[in-house]
């Protein structure tokens, strides 16, 4: 459970330090033999900050507890 805290503290400061993601999808739209029409499309995936700090602190209380219930 410490290396799936430690994780998403590492993924929450990505998270608050990147906001979004932005990718190319290509689709195709006709295919006529040797005929073929593709389409571009821009996409982007976007978060809140909050959804970062949730993580941060979620991975935080992860990794403490487990520190505690080794030494109790």
């Amino acid at each position: 459970m410490k290396v799936f805290g430690t994780v998403l503290i590492i993924l929450g400061v990505l998270m608050m330090m990147f906001r979004n993601i932005s990718f190319t999808k290509e689709e195709k739209v006709v295919d006529l033999g040797p005929l073929e029409i593709n389409k571009k499309e821009k996409k982007t995936i976007g978060w809140p900050v909050y959804a970062g700090a949730i993580a941060i602190v979620g991975g935080l209380v992860i990794v403490i507890g487990e520190n505690n219930r080794k030494t109790a």
